[in-house]
């Protein structure tokens, strides 16, 4: 199942850690996580989110502000019933944790490029595989993957369309152009307009859109941390200005913003 980052010879474990038949061995982190990402393949120091963003994503969403997110998330996957599925760039694990509880004879995998979100991570659930790995060269074997998560996380395609095993699917998740528009609108002078289907054209042959829906609804932020955490967790916490920013963060009344979230849903024919 594992393959080795370096070679692509399958990992087999081996005391605390994995190897492949060439000798390249990783060991098991003290916190449970296998390191699977050389540093030929860092394009950073410490690539992807740190340890601020990652506190503030974790703090955020175990307030339960995006639980009705996770809640549909879990829902899908539970009623597609895979055997091996991953989440790729899971975070801190949020979502992971929620499919796993939904699917509690599944094999579950999980990775992020981030070493402070994976390890966080862990403790969500021991019983998963959780890898530091880049979402461009997933450190897997071809095909052995019934289900794929992609929760506002980058995509390469080809990756995951190599992961599938026919029939098996992709479910990606990503914000639509109404996402947290009140926010938007404090922010900017003017709110840069997207559209919220583009990835559509970026789909492989072979695979094709099975399931499409929107989630929408309304969130109220009464404290300012709860802003500042949603904040820090966005690319507005530093596209934006420090003032703008500030107000949001520091006025006396709760916020309200929507929540509107696009679910795709992508098998390999």
């Amino acid at each position: 199942m594992l393959a080795c980052p370096i070679c692509s010879e399958p990992l087999n474990a081996v005391d605390n850690g994995v190897v492949c038949p060439a000798g390249h061995r990783f060991d098991r982190a003290r916190q449970g996580y296998l390191n699977l990402l050389p540093v030929q393949h860092k394009n950073s120091r410490d690539p992807g989110d740190n340890q601020a963003m990652v506190e503030a994503r974790r703090d955020f969403l175990n307030a339960g502000h995006y639980a009705p997110v996770a809640r549909r998330l879990a829902e899908l996957a539970a009623e597609r019933a895979p055997g091996r599925w991953l989440d790729i760039g899971c975070g801190e694990g949020y979502y992971t944790a929620q499919i796993a509880e939904a699917l509690p004879n599944a094999d579950g995998y999980a990775l992020d490029i981030s070493r402070e979100a994976v390890k966080r991570a862990c403790k969500r659930n021991p019983q998963l595989t959780w890898l530091i790995a880049s979402m461009a060269r997933v450190p897997l074997a071809d095909g052995c993957c019934q289900f794929l998560a992609s929760v506002f996380s980058p995509l390469d395609w080809q990756e995951a369309k190599r992961l599938l095993s026919p029939g098996g699917g992709l479910m990606k998740v990503g914000p639509t152009a109404g996402h947290l528009m009140e926010l938007r609108e404090r922010l900017y002078d003017e709110v840069r307009q997207y559209t919220d289907d583009k990835h559509l054209a970026l789909v492989p042959s072979g695979m094709a859109l099975d399931h499409s829906e929107t989630l929408e609804f309304k969130l109220t932020l009464d404290s300012g941390q709860d802003r500042a955490n949603l904040l820090a967790m966005t690319p507005h916490g530093w596209r934006a200005s420090a003032e703008r920013r500030a107000s949001v963060i520091e006025q006396a009344e709760p916020f309200e913003v929507t929540v509107s979230m696009r679910y795709d849903y992508f098998v390999l024919q």
